[in-house]
């Protein structure tokens, strides 16, 4: 899996009711749940992401409540990666569950300016800053969480398998 973007940068402990505010809970759709993301903390958010875009943040990204709305309106509003340099627990389990790639990488959030580009293989969990040329390692995901990325997440993942196995 490969990904490449431009990098958007935010902080730490950015919780899930600031990627996506309480008030729009009450719909499980994508699309607008990715209308509102991140609207809370920058307002210009969803205007300035191109699909294939990565967000780069500091310490205990996805802390708060345990809604997998979170993960999906990063996912859906054209995020294709996110690297913090840690994840609170819940989300990063969530952001799996609904096939979103995430990375754990202290050094590279360290060197990657926001607007830097930036490319991922999650595969071998090597990022590069293509704008400065710096390159970082990231642990790579086992190959199961590998599948259930580039299956769209666990839901899709188990039907795949459910319909290879013939039921």
């Amino acid at each position: 899996m490969n990904f490449e973007g431009t990098a958007h940068r935010y902080g730490r402990d950015i919780d899930t009711d600031v990627i996506i505010p309480a008030r729009y809970l009450n719909t499980s759709d994508p699309a607008e749940l990715a209308k509102h993301c991140l609207e809370d903390l920058d307002a210009e958010f969803t205007s300035k992401v191109q699909p294939g875009d990565i967000l780069v943040a500091e310490e205990n990204f996805g802390c708060g409540s345990s809604r997998e709305h979170a993960p999906i309106a990063i996912k859906n509003a054209g995020i294709s990666c996110v690297i913090a340099k840690s994840f609170a627990r819940i989300f990063y389990r969530n952001a799996i569950n609904i096939g979103l790639p995430i990375m754990e990488c202290a050094e590279a959030v360290d060197g990657i300016k926001a607007g830097d580009t930036v490319s991922v293989d999650a595969d071998t969990g090597t990022i590069v800053d293509e704008t400065s040329g710096q390159t970082f390692q990231a642990q790579p995901f086992p190959p199961f969480i590998q599948e259930i990325i580039e299956a769209g997440g666990l839901v899709p993942r188990a039907q795949a398998k459910m319909k290879d196995q013939g039921r």
